[in-house]
């Protein structure tokens, strides 16, 4: 399909009113540089509703008080705001049941828990931890850590030139030693939609566990821990509209229930005395000190309102923003796409010719073009392409058509400045 044609196809969703949306966000109504806002760095974080922004809001000036340990008024509100929230990320990935639902700083913060609390107990010298080359330095860094803790040894699944995972060997990966498999849902430096079910499946009957980190995924697709059979996910509320500095950790419950703690304090208890403390239930057991509250109180604000969108209708949307910008881009003479695989969320990497992405991110900006240059946290993935960085761009459903122009007319006020 020619980019004419690609222009000319109408987003099938009638009743998706983006101008309708773009006024529930605020911030992306102001101008940059003398020039209108095109905020297009949506997998570093994304921008907040005002529904998201309210809910928080109302918090503080209500029922702003610690959780689970009052008997006024304030903290029995503050509890039902809190655990409500967990309900709602409950539904949100159809886990089972809330107690399989801890709150944590984020996806990072997740996988460092699953890290230290299920998996290095249970390793030694000689087993392995299985991750892919396309992940996000929070899923390498931690496995690595708990590698050099007890002599495990870190292998990877390979990737192709499309940005896509080489499964040709997958099966004999995951063997006796194997003791977990921690794969990406989405890449966050390519937008490349992993087969996760599948892999799931093939570590399943093998018995290994899995733990999927969907920091990426969540923004752009429905997620159903139980279909997928996985058992660990991990999020961040930051990328799908919610506060900075809350995610969530989804596990089985009987996992959860025979980890032990992965930090003491308050709240984690039932009681505590010099000669022995006994641990709180789940999930408690694992959120220690005074949680993030107003946090939860937004991200459960954040899923209402994706989901009164309809998941599988921004996501349409999303692909609809891919499809126009990738053959847009493809287009301009001197354009790299780094990142061409079939099954893709909305991130678009490329790089553009003589022209480093830090310089691309800088003139973009100029232009009030928000894009992400750098290495994305994925540097063994530079390293396969022999890139030291990328410029990104990725969307999310509040951005626009005429946004992907905006991005386009950079990208050729860039190349000008450097022909």
């Amino acid at each position: 399909m020619t980019q004419t044609e690609l222009k000319a196809v109408p987003f099938p969703e009638t009743d998706f009113d983006v101008e309708a949306i773009r006024r529930d966000f605020p911030i992306l109504n102001q101008d940059i540089n003398g020039n209108p806002l095109a905020y297009l760095d949506n997998a570093a974080s994304s921008q907040k509703p005002v529904q998201v922004i309210e809910a928080v809001d109302a918090y503080y000036r209500l029922d702003n008080a610690n959780v689970h340990r009052g008997v006024h008024k304030l903290s029995q509100r503050a509890t039902d705001a809190y655990e409500g929230a967990r309900d709602k990320v409950r539904g949100f990935l159809n886990a089972k049941s809330d107690k399989e639902i801890v709150f944590v700083r984020g996806a990072t913060e997740a996988i460092n828990l699953v890290a230290q609390s299920f998996v290095r107990p249970q390793i030694k010298s000689g087993d392995e931890i299985l991750i892919s080359h396309i992940e996000h330095h929070a899923n390498i860094v931690p496995w690595q850590m708990v590698c050099e803790q007890t002599g495990a040894k870190l292998k990877v699944i390979p990737m192709t030139e499309s940005g896509e995972l080489d499964l040709s060997d997958f099966d004999s990966l995951l063997n006796e030693r194997t003791k977990i498999l921690a794969i990406g849902h989405v890449s966050n430096a390519l937008g490349t939609i992993n087969p996760i079910k599948a892999m799931i499946g093939q570590a399943k009957a093998k018995s290994i566990p899995v733990l999927v980190d969907g920091a990426q995924a969540v923004p752009h697709i429905a997620v159903d821990v139980q279909d997928l059979d996985c058992d660990f996910y991990v999020f961040s509320g930051h990328k799908m509209f919610a506060p900075t500095g809350i995610g969530a950790l989804y596990g089985k419950q009987a996992l959860l229930e025979a980890m032990p703690p992965w930090q003491g304090g308050g709240d984690m208890i039932l009681s505590v005395s010099f000669s022995h403390t006994e641990y709180n239930t789940l999930p408690y057991k694992f959120e220690a000190g005074t949680p993030h509250i107003a946090g939860a109180v937004g991200l459960g604000a954040a899923i209402d309102y994706m989901q009164a969108i309809g998941i599988d209708k921004l996501a349409a949307y999303e692909h609809h923003l891919l499809e126009v910008a990738t053959a847009k881009l493809e287009a301009i003479d001197g354009i790299r796409i780094i990142g061409t695989a079939k099954n893709k969320a909305s991130v678009l990497s490329f790089m553009i010719e003589d022209v480093h992405p830090h310089d691309v991110g800088t003139i973009f900006d100029q232009q009030g073009v928000a894009i992400r240059a750098g290495h994305h946290c994925a540097q063994p993935v530079m390293e396969f392409y022999g890139i030291a960085a990328t410029a990104r761009a990725s969307f999310a459903f509040y951005n626009t058509e005429q946004e992907i122009d905006a991005l386009v007319n950079a990208i050729k006020t860039t190349q000008e400045l450097f022909a």
